[in-house]
């Protein structure tokens, strides 16, 4: 099964950033962002990506063009026909990932129905470039094969970046750091799509995934949602880069469900 992974847009939050890279390349520990959700993918199995390339796509193109030598120590000799031995064998060597250019002014419906031919007439898995989460995907399929539905959107309730706080009069009687709002979901990606989802979508540039589509989809009774109590966080804006770094640093990630190496 194909994993579709949006990675085409501005990152207009994180422009300090995101001037020089696409934000799916912003590292958390040395690593893109884009390599985090993949291997969280991987994990599970799912080893065949589509990544849907926008602003500065070329730079997500050369990485894994260059991939084996830039993770790994290489031996490359020098005059004549040049021949390169990589050593040591990649925990990524059964990854398939084709890297589709889906335009630099589409909008996420676009790119998603500019993917159709690598998807075929089969179900695919979607999320966003950004987004980061231990949702156990086994689980979310079996979810959506149940239901018989064309698609499924992953309910999440994300924290705050503000404490709570509960008060008396003048007194706190509580206080919460980044609390999370529990019964208040939003949408946090992780989608699965029967094929039938490509006749919600159109070519324009201007057709949004999350806007008609999705709401068709819902009107339809075709769009059901996995709600996930765990852990998510969005790279939407500079702070949250430095925590998802901190929290990384700290040996503690919970969207790590991989075997981490040690550094």
């Amino acid at each position: 099964m194909q994993v579709v992974i949006l990675c085409g847009g501005l990152g207009t939050r994180l422009r300090e950033e995101t001037e020089y890279q696409p934000k799916p390349m912003l590292t958390i520990g040395g690593r893109p962002i884009l390599w985090h959700i993949m291997k969280g993918y991987s994990h599970h199995g799912f080893n065949e990506f589509v990544l849907c390339l926008g602003y500065k796509g070329e730079q997500i193109k050369e990485y894994f063009y260059n991939y084996e030598i830039l993770t790994n120590d290489f031996t490359i000799e020098l005059g004549g026909k040049q021949r390169v031995q990589v050593h040591d064998e990649l925990p990524e060597k059964d990854w398939r990932v084709t890297l589709a250019d889906t335009g630099e002014d589409a909008m996420t419906g676009a790119r998603v129905k500019r993917i159709a031919r690598y998807t075929g007439d089969h179900r695919f898995m979607l999320t966003y470039g950004d987004g980061l989460s231990d949702i156990d995907i086994p689980e979310l399929l079996r979810f959506h094969k149940a239901h018989g539905k064309i698609g499924t959107v992953t309910g999440v309730c994300p924290s705050t970046p503000f404490g709570r706080l509960s008060i008396e009069g003048e007194r706190v009687t509580s206080f919460i750091e980044k609390p999370q709002s529990k019964g208040s979901y939003v949408s946090g990606g992780f989608f699965v799509f029967e094929p039938a989802v490509f006749d919600y979508l159109d070519d324009t540039n201007s057709c949004v995934l999350e806007r008609e589509p999705l709401e068709r989809l819902a009107a339809d009774g075709e769009l059901m949602t996995y709600l996930h109590e765990g852990y998510w966080h969005c790279m939407d804006t500079y702070r949250d880069f430095k925590h998802l770094n901190e929290v990384w640093a700290m040996g503690n990630a919970p969207w790590c469900v991989w075997d981490r190496p040690e550094p």
